[in-house]
C-alpha cells in the first residue's frame, strides 16, 4: 500500500477539514500507536509532536491502517519507518491495549503496541515537528500530553 506524504503546512491546513468530515460522515477507521522504549534499557521512551492537528500535544508515533491489508503489527512497523526512519520487524511488537473511540468524530479502533527501538537515532518525517526520548511525562509539562501516551505508560507498569 502506498501512502502519500504531504508537507507539514499542507497537513495543518487540511486537518480541520478532515475532522469536520469525520464528524459528518462518521467513518470507521483503524489506527495504531507505538510506545517505543529506548534500546539502552534505561526505561526512556519516545514521544512525538505532530506537525498538524494539535502541534503542542505530545503523544506517540503512529497512524492509520486498513485491516484487510495489514495487521496492527505490520501497520506500526510501516508507520515508524515512515515517521521516524526506524526499522523493526512486526514480531518485535506486543499489543498493550485495543480501544474503540469516537474522540475525533469517527468510529476508530486504536491499537497501542510496545517495542524496544533498534536504534536511538531517528530521522523525522514532515508529519512530525519534534521527538524526544524521555523517562517521565512530567518532563513535558506544561505542554498537553495525549491520553493514549498516558494509557500506554500505565499498561507497562
Amino acid at each position: 500500500m502506498r501512502h502519500i506524504r504531504l508537507p507539514a503546512p499542507v497537513l495543518r491546513v487540511i486537518a480541520p477539514g478532515m475532522r469536520l468530515w469525520w464528524r459528518i460522515r462518521k467513518p470507521e477507521t483503524f489506527g495504531v500507536k507505538a510506545l517505543l522504549l529506548h534500546p539502552d534499557g534505561s526505561g526512556r521512551f519516545l514521544v512525538v509532536r505532530h506537525s498538524y492537528s494539535d502541534p503542542s500535544r505530545w503523544g506517540l508515533p503512529g497512524g492509520g491502517y486498513r485491516p484487510a491489508v495489514e495487521t496492527p503489527e505490520q501497520a506500526i512497523c510501516r508507520e515508524i519507518a515512515e515517521e521516524l526512519s526506524l526499522s523493526l520487524p512486526p514480531d518485535a511488537f506486543t499489543v498493550l491495549h485495543t480501544v474503540a473511540t469516537a474522540l475525533e468524530g469517527k468510529r476508530d479502533t486504536l491499537t497501542i503496541l510496545r517495542a524496544v527501538a533498534a536504534d536511538e537515532q531517528i530521522l523525522l518525517s514532515p508529519e512530525l515537528a519534534e521527538a524526544r526520548w524521555i523517562s517521565d511525562v512530567r518532563q513535558l509539562k506544561p505542554a498537553p500530553v495525549s491520553r493514549w501516551l498516558i494509557a500506554a505508560i500505565s499498561r507497562t507498569g
